[in-house]
């Protein structure tokens, strides 16, 4: 007969790291785990229930919103004996390696791009992409290892050329990933760059997210001049306006574009990147999106009335 062994709720925190109310409150709120009662009323938690939590933890201390993380938990996206572990064999709080996996996949990467051997960039792509579904690898891995392109190249570690052709790759990879995404039959959103501006992975990763969540978006691109902004709100009557505010040279032309579609009524406008700020519009209403990308769909997707 095989023996299952099951932990008290004071055993599962001390497995887990995680506070008794905590536990309780994501039972509670989330369903992530279930544990069975005794005879008493009291709670018993299992060896996956214990993989479930630490798979929480890992995630939320990695900045995943729990909600995020337990829907992604419950509907298969992320795997929990990927992302936990068990706790310190010598009774200290339980540790991960997902942060020192990406931190590895990121250097990789970036020593690919210095290589300039586009079979050594998509090799590390691929590996990246098969970490996750979208939602769990574009805000602690894609975009970071985009940032360390930019990050080494400041530092002289890595020529232009090789920042331009691996930034490509991911490019091209959000490419393909928005195409495959759901498309809704009218235009909700419409996704861009103010004028001038042409850093776009962050704002390709988000109209990449927004659409995974059933939200017809269009993607409009760097660099979108003011008038071309209202001309497509106009044609496509969207509800809402999400604009990347990359660094602080973007700000003028950002601020031209919300003043314009709040003037051609647009429902929501918003504003997410590095340099975004709610001070960017003189109108009430402007909607300052979280800095990562999965929150900030979530965050438009509720926005427009959206199940997030």
């Amino acid at each position: 007969m095989v023996r299952h062994t099951v932990y008290t709720i004071k055993q599962a925190s001390a497995r887990t790291g995680l506070g008794a109310p905590l536990i309780r409150a994501w039972e509670r709120r989330y369903g992530v785990i279930a544990p069975t009662r005794t005879a008493s009323g009291y709670r018993l938690y299992d060896e996956q229930a214990i993989k479930v939590l630490l798979a929480m933890r890992a995630l939320v201390d990695t900045g995943w919103t729990a909600s995020e993380a337990a829907r992604a938990i419950g509907e298969g996206e992320v795997a929990v004996d990927e992302v936990a572990v068990e706790p310190a064999a010598n009774g200290g709080p339980p540790t991960t390696t997902a942060a020192a996996h990406r931190a590895r996949l990121i250097d990789r990467f970036v020593a690919a791009a210095g290589s300039t051997s586009p079979a050594e960039t998509e090799a590390v792509l691929d590996e990246i992409f098969a970490s996750g579904s979208f939602e769990a690898v574009v805000d602690d891995l894609l975009l970071p290892a985009a940032a360390a392109l930019g990050e080494s190249w400041a530092a002289g570690r890595l020529s232009v050329a090789a920042e331009h052709a691996a930034s490509g790759a991911i490019g091209r990879r959000l490419a393909a990933a928005y195409q495959a995404g759901a498309i809704a039959g009218r235009t909700a959103a419409i996704v861009g760059l103010p004028p001038g501006s042409r850093h776009e992975l962050g704002a390709l990763a988000f109209a990449v997210a927004l659409r995974r969540r059933g939200v017809g978006v269009l993607y409009l691109g760097p660099d979108v001049p003011v008038d071309a902004w209202v001309d497509v709100a106009r044609r496509t009557r969207a509800r809402a306006g999400v604009i990347g505010v990359v660094t602080e040279a973007d700000r003028e032309s950002a601020a031209a574009v919300v003043e314009a579609l709040h003037a051609e009524g647009v429902q929501t406008v918003a504003v997410g990147g590095a340099a975004a700020s709610p001070d960017l519009s003189t109108t009430d209403g402007i909607l300052l999106l979280p800095p990562r990308v999965v929150e900030a769909a979530a965050t438009v997707a509720e926005a427009l009335g959206r199940r997030s």
